[in-house]
């Protein structure tokens, strides 16, 4: 059930109420794709960090343990130790990104396994089986997502394809909900709207997918090739055709201000990797621009990643001594980069939506555009 409590232009406040908890929105997912935020993250620290939901990748958790295996050990919340919501994709991204490795056809996709080569099918009902063991609380519909450089007439087809699909899982999803031994009978279904940089194609395919009654609707096949200029093109055409009364979801998106510019348009929830992917790397942002922690100008700086801020990473260490624990390879810098960039981007969130009950969200994001664009980070 989604709440819209506030709007601010066409910005979105609302609140969603789910089998494991409410979530307030707009938000950030954090992803952990194979059940694990990559870094030594645990979900004691997600609770520490704020964070609402946990995002893991369908494919993955398939191939490795298997689905059948975490639904034996009671679903991936259990699996996990994680109480509030998840959101599974549903592995029509790999049909993107594992290009070499798959057939289409319109019964579903065959794989090979980037892990042993084994022939995977994945079609729209093995997808909402997959994420019906795995038990999260939103299960994502199974589509195509095509590049956004192919030609027009190949994305008309797939989209009309990925329209057929959406329908198979639902009329699936509702079978598998209904069952008596299924772990999570309230599984939540959102629908995926593609076509590439074509607005035509994207507004039809939202029109048609509007028709059909889900928990939710998400923009798919952006952040994947194409200018940032495009991506809130196509999000303004896009978004008044999805329904305001659901939420909204933006696929692997994106930059701190890649996400103030999503929310202005009507976006309730965001996911990326790079936060946790960057933090790796000693890429920590902070509310004036980012750091690169392996910089020389750090080695002997005793001051927290950002004065004030109040994750585990600020609260105990310099930037000198995550700096010697990433250039020494120890597990614990790039542990501390991590969870200094979630908290970043989970309280960004927080502030959003304060913004946004107060009616302030625009001077906010001006003046967070700025802030993270003047660079004062080295002084």
């Amino acid at each position: 059930m989604y709440q819209l409590l506030k709007k601010e232009g066409r910005a979105k406040r609302g609140r969603l109420e789910t089998v494991h908890g409410v979530i307030e929105t707009p938000v950030f997912m954090n992803v952990g794709t194979a059940a694990a935020i990559k870094g030594a993250v645990s979900t004691d620290d997600l609770r520490q960090i704020h964070t609402q939901v946990e995002l893991s990748n369908t494919y993955h958790l398939h191939v490795r343990p298997g689905d059948q295996v975490i639904r034996q050990l009671g679903g991936l919340h259990r699996f996990m130790n994680w109480d509030r919501p998840i959101l599974t994709d549903s592995g029509g991204f790999q049909v993107f990104s594992l290009a070499g490795l798959r057939k289409i056809k319109e019964e579903g996709v065959q794989f090979r396994s980037h892990i042993d080569g084994r022939k995977i099918f994945m079609g729209p009902e093995q997808s909402m089986q997959i994420q019906s063991n795995l038990a999260s609380t939103i299960a994502m519909g199974f589509d195509e997502c095509p590049s956004s450089v192919a030609e027009k007439s190949y994305i008309q087809s797939s989209v009309e394809r990925t329209t057929r699909w959406l329908i198979r899982c639902k009329k699936e999803l509702d079978r598998l909900n209904a069952l008596p031994e299924t772990l999570n009978p309230k599984q939540m279904l959102f629908g995926i709207n593609q076509g590439g940089v074509y607005p035509d194609i994207r507004v039809e395919h939202a029109k048609q997918i509007t028709e059909i009654d889900l928990d939710g609707y998400a923009i798919g096949g952006l952040a994947v090739g194409e200018t940032h200029e495009e991506m809130y093109q196509i999000l303004d055409t896009v978004v008044p055709y999805l329904p305001e009364e659901k939420p909204t979801y933006l696929m692997g998106v994106g930059t701190p201000a890649n996400i103030l510019e999503g929310v202005e348009r009507g976006v309730d929830f965001f996911d990326c990797v790079y936060p946790s992917r960057n933090g790796r790397h000693g890429h920590v942002y902070t509310n004036y621009g980012k750091l690169n922690l392996f910089n020389a100008k750090y080695e002997l700086d005793d001051r927290p990643i950002e004065e004030g801020c109040q994750c585990p990473a600020c609260i105990s260490y310099s930037r000198a001594y995550i700096r010697h624990l990433l250039k020494a390879k120890e597990m614990l810098g790039m542990r501390l980069c991590v969870l200094h960039n979630l908290w970043f981007y989970n309280t960004m969130m927080e502030e959003i939506r304060e913004a946004l009950d107060q009616g302030v969200f625009q001077a906010y994001k001006k003046d967070k555009l700025e802030k993270m664009a003047s660079g004062d980070t080295g002084k």
